[in-house]
């Protein structure tokens, strides 16, 4: 059932070629209480996006300017505009385009038609996400994240566990410590470079003959050892452990974490907490499992 006082005066923008569809989903978004505005285009919707900032965005991938995929991935670079929930709704609806539409970093995805009640449902459930890591957010500023973050973790993480993730290697001891120190941030493949003083390239080439990984490999294996032990030693909701690690998008973060486990958050916890003590350090410690 939806919450009309928890979505009323929430602004959304709707993206779509087809002006019959564009005007029924304008008029059911407004008679549950939603400000909206539209665009007819890719560009124009990326544009809409910078200037209005809405609550979330609904879209089409096929339209002109610039495609659903390329609106979808500019958004998600852009500070101002990366954590703006988007849906999905469109004729596309082959497995690869919705896979494609979720690893760029979508929310959801419906394929047309749907209903009114699923397109809702969907707008909801985003909201409700999003309202949540907001208030967490709320709680913890930006320029006490570190603090906070920090300590907290270091009374749950175990040092040795966090670093069974990393081989023991003389010449990558500062990019791992790094990493390390940093996982919790947006910290890219540039940030470690700039650390450890040398380029992009010469670093992943360096990494890659040592490791057989890439840096970005290794930030996300720190990543889902932090994940696993905080699953299984807190009650914390997977979308605010999340955030503890270095997600700013909860959908990003399901992606990687079904990519490595071959199951989810919930049911990674769900299974590991009904086996014994050791067979849970087993899980936590062993690269790459889960």
């Amino acid at each position: 059932m939806i919450n009309r006082r928890f979505l009323n005066g929430k602004k959304i923008l709707v993206i779509e070629p087809e002006v019959e569809t564009k005007n029924f989903f304008l008029k059911c978004l407004k008679a549950e209480g939603f400000c909206t505005i539209d665009a007819e285009n890719g560009l124009v919707g990326f544009q809409q996006a910078q200037q209005e900032l809405p609550d979330l965005i609904i879209s089409e991938i096929s339209l002109l300017k610039l495609d659903g995929y390329s609106v979808l991935t500019m958004l998600r670079q852009n500070p101002s505009t990366a954590m703006i929930p988007l849906i999905f709704v469109t004729t596309k609806e082959a497995r690869y385009e919705i896979r494609k539409g979720m690893e760029l970093g979508a929310d959801d995805y419906l394929t047309k038609p749907c209903t009114v009640e699923e397109l809702l449902n969907a707008i909801a459930a985003c909201l409700e996400k999003r309202t949540i890591l907001k208030q967490y957010y709320a709680a913890c500023e930006i320029h006490q994240f570190q603090p906070f973050t920090k300590p907290l973790l270091a009374d749950i993480l175990e040092p040795t566990t966090l670093k069974s993730t990393f081989p023991s290697n003389s010449l990558l001891d500062e990019v791992f410590g790094f990493i390390e120190e940093n996982y919790h941030h947006q910290i890219t493949l540039s940030d470690v470079a700039l650390k450890v003083g040398y380029s992009s390239t010469y670093l992943t080439n360096l990494v890659r003959r040592q490791t057989g990984q890439t840096v970005q490999n290794w930030i996300i294996e720190y990543r889902m050892t932090a994940a696993r032990t905080l699953l299984l030693k807190t009650d914390e909701t997977v979308e605010m452990i999340s955030v503890k690690i270095g997600y700013q998008n909860v959908a990003h973060f399901f992606r990687q974490f079904r990519q490595h486990h071959k199951t989810t958050p919930h049911a990674w916890r769900r299974k590991h907490r009904n086996q014994p003590d050791q067979r849970q350090k087993e899980g936590i410690a062993t690269f790459s499992k889960g």
